[in-house]
């Protein structure tokens, strides 16, 4: 069990009860599942600039990428249905919990001029989505082997019915939420 597990257990689950009134341990809100995802704009023509996003990513997950697909073509982008347009990985369990804790201790204060994260980012049902500019914030990237940077998206999926639910949950779990 992770140290974020126990801290949700002992801690989060006991200060979500008391704040929202909740009943029993499982009425209140967790986390579901955090999906991260790469779209692959500059590397539809490049093979070598793909497999280094599939690679990276693999890397800071710690799971293999799915690739995802466009569903319809748009020629303004020049887009073929069925063209791969990005990747993405979704984590649950033990590596949701691990990835979150390395996001919110290391990659974050890492980021260039950060000031906390926007609540304009909740979706209004209670998860929350990040944008990291730069991959290299993660620790897991070498960053003297890097000839490309890319942005990747980062949704944490949370059971709570509302954002401001949402809101407690994820600043309970250390994210840094501005007033």
């Amino acid at each position: 069990m992770s140290r974020l597990q126990e801290k949700y257990k002992k801690e989060i689950i006991p200060a979500m009860k008391k704040k929202f009134g909740y009943r029993n341990d499982l009425a209140a809100p967790k986390i579901e599942k955090v999906s991260v995802n790469i779209g692959t704009g500059r590397a539809l023509s490049d093979a070598k600039i793909f497999e280094e996003i599939v690679n990276d990513l693999s890397l800071i997950t710690g799971q293999k990428p799915v690739k995802q697909k466009a569903r319809k073509s748009i020629s303004s982008f020049k887009i073929r249905e069925g063209m791969i347009v990005g990747v993405m990985v979704t984590l649950r369990g033990q590596r949701m919990y691990e990835f979150i804790d390395r996001l919110v201790s290391i990659v974050l204060p890492r980021v260039r001029d950060f000031r906390g994260l926007e609540k304009k980012s909740f979706d209004g049902k209670g998860n929350f989505n990040i944008g990291v500019k730069e991959h290299i914030v993660f620790p897991e990237i070498n960053q003297e082997n890097v000839r490309n940077i890319f942005g990747l998206e980062v949704s944490v999926v949370t059971t709570a019915k509302t954002d401001k639910e949402g809101e407690e949950l994820l600043r309970l779990f250390g994210f840094p939420i501005k007033e």
